[in-house]
């Protein structure tokens, strides 16, 4: 059932329109959740593989490390041969994802400081002119690429932290979007004197604890600090400084907007990054080749091939050291294979982006669709708005899908679908309101002048029925009861209701039986047409045979009656029923006025309809038909007059049906040649031929055409005295109405 888009819907529309924007700009939790779970289900479905090709391993101090070495920490002096072993196999740089900000408690100086002043004051030769533990580890850093880490803090005993690389800007200020920091936990200072770099190893997760982003650069007052994987990377090229590419630079669109950074250029990569310096990461799953144990390496039992010209990451699985991340392929990752990641991901050049653009594309997306949609769903049946917005949400996911993966890029399918959703689930359930309102309505204007059956097509087929008005050819019935006048006058009240309730509900029943439309109660006539509000191609034969059953209807009512005034002892009075049946063109709808309106019909033929039916009275005939109707009837017919009523100038041939005569067809078939030979005679003015034949026709014995040859008996002696003029053409014209 189609439904109009009223002013409602429209106003429906928009509301749900402009609050899925305004939520979406002010993006509360529960978006961002959904969100970051599509993407993490894209790299859960399409996770990228290890490539072992990369430079880029770890060196793991694992459970079986801490076994064999000891517990963490190690003596420096370890850690120094450790670094002296990665970088004599040639190591691109060794970064570490350990702190060592004190001094190494196992070096013999610190061993000193916990014994006897006598016990310390023996063995102070011995250890005068050695180097301490963590001088060693200086020196042993100070002879090769090495990069130390750092956490950043925002604390009142943050210590400034030392930047091994130079900054150059181009472009708008970055500084307002980059996460500020206060200071840092440093290392020993010698030990960050001898280091290449040093970087930050903060991660910020997201509100579910799940890193998904890595940010590249940080800042400590108005002094940028990089990432270690930022670090890792300017080592490894030998490089000196980063280039911060940031808004409105050469060949950074912006539109004079200041929106932050871009790139972060270092050594010969260049980094795409969101506007607060992060990257956001592509994963893959844990591989146990991208890992070399520590222990294998202090014993000299590794592979010096697997450690030559690699970035070598140095960090611990262990769990006991609770360096674990959540990743989304991952619930318990080492932070350093995470940071081992975001170099594979950088080194491999994959990308994986969401620009600023996205949001309103998204945004944009949700308006044009859901306009569409709006436009669209009145239209269609519920079931098909249902289909149509499951096409639609799939074809945002599949959409989304593709971008990223043959773009990288990281489209969010969950709001537009849930936009979708509150659309087409709003509008259906507007539109199903309406349906159920014009079902109502249907019901309410149609229940009580058409059939049960014309009303559920009427509801199932809506398309058929125009409230308003329009012409269409319609066949009308008028019928009246004989003389009710008299009638009524023997009756009480109460008696004369009932009489009209008792008659007027049978004929009804017939006329909805036969698909009629009762147009109104007229006292004790009934007024009704058939091919409204729905199309019936066999209206006039529907009307005629409705028009049969009412008179055969009417015999058993006069039966019941009688039956009833001889066991009551009252008169009983013979009720009859006079019939016209017209078709034509006219004008059905709602017609009235804004206060009141009926559904009806108006026009010349309804009038004509009405004057056909007065004639039956005339003729003593139960029903006359006008010839528009007689053509599609499917009813054997006879001739009655050729007339011209009052108030129409084209005059109107009128028939009866035989079937309605009451005659046997034996006599029926003796009486049409002499009936249509009266007809002859006495339009050519052949008096005498034409009283012949009302003889003849007589002796047929058709008793309900006594009355009609009684009018032409009268007619014709009329004319006898009084001739018609010359050019007579045999129209009789009718005064009365």
């Amino acid at each position: 059932m189609v439904v109009k888009a009223g002013w409602a819907y429209i106003v429906l529309v928009a509301l749900v329109l402009i609050g899925a924007t305004a939520i979406r700009i002010a993006d509360p939790f529960f978006l961002q959740a959904l969100r970051l779970i599509a993407f993490d289900s894209y790299q859960r479905l399409a996770p990228q593989s290890y490539d072992p090709e990369l430079p880029i391993r770890v060196v793991d101090i694992d459970e079986e490390s801490l076994l064999k070495v000891g517990q963490w920490p190690w003596p420096r002096n370890v850690v120094a041969d450790l670094f002296v072993r990665l970088t004599s196999a040639g190591a691109a740089t060794v970064a570490f994802d350990v702190l060592f900000t004190e001094p190494d408690q196992t070096s013999p100086e610190q061993l000193a400081k916990r014994l006897a002043p006598e016990e310390a004051a023996l063995i102070e030769p011995l250890i005068a002119a050695r180097p301490s533990n963590d001088a060693i580890l200086a020196s042993a850093m100070g002879s090769g690429p090495s990069v130390l880490a750092t956490v950043l803090t925002s604390d009142g005993r943050s210590a400034p932290v030392p930047v091994k690389a130079g900054y150059a800007v181009a472009g708008d200020d970055p500084r307002p979007f980059i996460t500020a920091f206060a200071g840092g936990t440093n290392n020993l200072p010698e030990l960050n004197a001898a280091a290449s770099g040093i970087g930050a190893i903060n991660w910020i997760p997201d509100r579910d604890q799940v890193v998904r982003r890595l940010p590249l650069v940080y800042r400590q007052g108005e002094e940028f600090v990089p990432t270690l994987v930022t670090e890792v990377l300017r080592v490894a090229q030998g490089a000196g400084s980063y280039i911060l590419k940031a808004s409105n630079a050469s060949g950074e669109t912006a539109f004079g907007e200041s929106t932050g950074l871009n790139h972060i250029k270092v050594g010969g990569l260049e980094i795409p990054t969101n506007a607060d310096g992060a990257l956001l990461l592509q994963f893959r799953p844990s591989n146990p080749s991208a890992f070399i144990p520590a222990w294998s390496v202090l014993s000299g039992e590794f592979d010096p091939n697997a450690v030559a010209n690699r970035i070598i990451l140095v960090g611990s699985s262990a769990a006991g050291l609770n360096d674990l991340q959540a990743t989304p392929l991952d619930a318990s990752l080492p932070g350093v294979e995470v940071q081992a990641q975001a170099i594979e991901h950088l080194l491999s050049g994959r990308s994986l982006t969401r620009p600023d653009i996205t949001l309103p594309l998204e945004i944009l997306l949700v308006l044009v669709v859901g306009v569409l949609l709006a436009v669209v769903l009145p239209r269609i049946s519920a079931g098909t708005s249902a289909a149509l917005g499951l096409f639609v949400i799939v074809a945002v996911f599949l959409g989304a899908w593709l971008a990223y993966g043959y773009a990288g890029l990281l489209l969010d399918p969950t709001y537009p679908a849930l936009a979708i959703f509150a659309l087409v689930g709003s509008a259906t359930v507007y539109t199903y309101r309406q349906v159920e309102q014009q079902r109502g309505e249907v019901r309410r204007a149609f229940g009580h002048y058409v059939s049960p059956a014309v009303v559920d097509e009427l509801i199932a087929n809506p398309d058929g029925l125009e409230l308003g008005g329009e012409v269409r050819e319609l066949t009308l019935l008028f019928c009246d009861v004989r003389n009710f006048t008299s009638i009524s006058e023997k009756l009480t009240p109460h008696e004369l209701t009932q009489f009209i309730n008792d008659l007027l509900s049978p004929l009804s029943e017939v006329i909805l039986e036969h698909r009629g439309t009762i147009d109104k109660y007229m006292g004790d006539a009934i007024m009704a047409f058939w091919n409204a509000p729905l199309d019936d191609p066999e209206h006039a034969r529907n009307a005629t045979r409705a028009a049969l059953d009412m008179a055969t209807r009417m015999e058993a009512l006069n039966r019941d009656w009688r039956a009833e005034a001889e066991a009551t002892g009252r008169p009983f009075d013979q009720v009859g029923i006079g019939i016209g049946i017209n078709s034509g063109n006219c004008c059905v709808g709602n017609l009235g006025s804004t206060i009141r309106f009926d559904y009806s019909a108006i026009g010349d033929d309804v009038n004509l309809a009405s004057r056909v039916e007065g004639l039956s009275k005339t003729y003593g005939l139960t029903i006359v038909l006008g010839e528009s109707t007689v053509a599609d009837c499917g009813e054997p017919v006879l001739e009655l007059d050729l007339i011209r009523v009052k108030g129409r100038l084209q005059p109107s041939r009128l028939y009866t049906l035989q079937a309605a005569l009451g005659g046997s067809q034996e006599r029926l078939d003796q009486l049409v040649p002499e009936h249509e030979a009266m007809l002859v005679a006495y339009r050519a003015k052949d008096w005498d031929a034409a009283e012949k034949a009302i003889t003849a026709c007589r002796a047929a014995k058709v008793v309900a055409f006594d009355k009609y040859y009684d009018l032409f008996a009268s007619r014709i002696a009329t004319w006898r005295v009084d001739p018609p003029p010359g050019d007579w053409d045999g129209v009789f014209t009718a005064t009365e109405k």
